[in-house]
């Protein structure tokens, strides 16, 4: 599989409602700041626009450069934003910065808010029961205005997704997030969005275990040193391996920029 960083506009192309993006191993990153994403997905809710959205960090741009199904799988998704520190310092160092980082945990949050005074409709939908029932109670309590319409545990297969869809089809949600394994999460939500009738789709990772209280959320202090990853390995040392492939990414970014730069004119 041919893969580049392409640090120029025109190649990174545009995502719908000339979204400006940059291309990372074919990968279209928003360059959408916080303020104007929540803005973007807003319009696309109100316009029930199916909207997959993926918060991207460096594992799964190395897994989609070894895996082309899984990069075919993430170009489908209409809005692709930085997530990860090391996909925003890989647009910085290419020459085509994002506005910011834009934290999936931050952007549930921020969607949550608004949903108050739109009256959204909201479906959880991951990881085990206890923690998504915990999690669903906190968010009541955090955004009493936003209606919690359906709550799922993860852990189903193939032979009960019909089953699945039809419950969240059943509860006309505004927005779906999902929480499931990091092979399952972004394939199900492609697979299944447009047979979903859910306009925003968004799959957020370990943030309904920092939302019901199992894992607590890196401080300030290692947000600004955008050491939130170091936090989290902290806490859950088992995911050292998935780490590993940080510093390739690194490593990758540098030599394709040498290259880019070795054979311009």
């Amino acid at each position: 599989m041919t893969t580049s960083i392409l640090p120029n506009k025109a190649a990174a192309g545009e995502l719908p409602n000339r979204v400006p993006t940059v291309s990372i191993y074919g990968l279209p990153f928003s360059k959408l700041n916080m303020d104007d994403t929540v803005s973007y997905l807003t319009g696309a809710i109100e316009r029930r626009s199916v909207t997959h959205v993926i918060t991207a960090n460096p594992i799964m741009v190395m897994t989609a450069v070894d895996d082309p199904g899984y990069h075919a799988m993430m170009r489908t998704a209409e809005l692709i934003i930085p997530d990860g520190t090391g996909v925003v310092w890989a647009a910085n160092y290419v020459g085509e910065p994002v506005a910011e980082r834009v934290p999936g945990f931050d952007l549930l949050h921020r969607l949550m808010d608004v949903g108050q005074s739109k009256g959204w409709g909201v479906f959880l939908l991951g990881t085990d029961q206890q923690t998504i029932d915990q999690s669903a109670d906190n968010l009541r309590i955090k955004f009493p205005r936003t209606r919690i319409v359906g709550v799922r545990n993860g852990y189903f297969g193939p032979e009960q997704d019909a089953e699945v869809i039809a419950a969240i089809r059943e509860a006309k949600p505004d927005i779906l997030f999902v929480a499931r394994s990091a092979a399952t999460q972004e394939p199900w939500i492609s697979r299944y969005k447009h047979e979903l009738n859910v306009p925003l789709v968004m799959g957020v990772g370990g943030s309904f275990d920092i939302i019901a209280g199992k894992l607590k959320r890196a401080p300030k202090l290692f947000q600004k040193l955008r050491l939130e990853w170091f936090y989290r390995l902290l806490q859950e040392p088992a995911r050292y391996k998935r780490m590993l492939v940080l510093p390739k990414f690194v490593i990758k970014v540098i030599r394709e920029k040498e290259k880019v730069t070795k054979t311009s004119p």
